[in-house]
């Protein structure tokens, strides 16, 4: 099987906050205050949720493009829920897609049909393998 496979690197910068690595681009963490962190970037679970967000911005985009619509006014807006049990965990994730006014009622639901299955949203109901090492 072939795989298109993609490196990052997360190093510990002080206090909770770490810095991601990926293609040349430099990406904080850091935790809440109350977490006892410094609260100087989004958590790794912010960024886990901005994931899915950003991704279903990106296809909802792509799609209004695609079709002669535009981007003017589109916006991706979440609320999430931790889980109250073990393990830790996000519960819950709420979507809402603003959509531009130029797109016809009748084109919204193709346009949900094609965010629903953004990369983020596809590896979240098909999960990965992980494999964690010590070295």
């Amino acid at each position: 099987m072939a795989t298109d496979q993609h490196t990052m690197e997360v190093s510990f910068i002080d206090g909770e906050s770490y810095e991601i690595a990926v293609r040349g681009h430099r990406i904080l963490v850091d935790q809440p205050a109350d977490a006892g962190g410094e609260d100087t970037a989004p958590s790794p679970t912010e960024l886990f949720v901005a994931s899915l967000a950003s991704c279903v911005a990106f296809y909802a985009g792509r799609y209004l493009t695609r079709h002669g619509h535009s981007r003017t006014g589109l916006t991706v807006s979440t609320e999430y829920e931790m889980a109250t049990d073990r393990p830790a965990r996000v519960r819950a994730i709420k979507i809402s897609l603003k959509v531009p006014t130029d797109l016809p009622d009748d084109r919204w639901p193709a346009l949900a049909a094609v965010v629903s299955h953004c990369t983020v949203h596809n590896t979240l109901h098909n999960p990965p393998d992980v494999d964690i090492e010590l070295t």
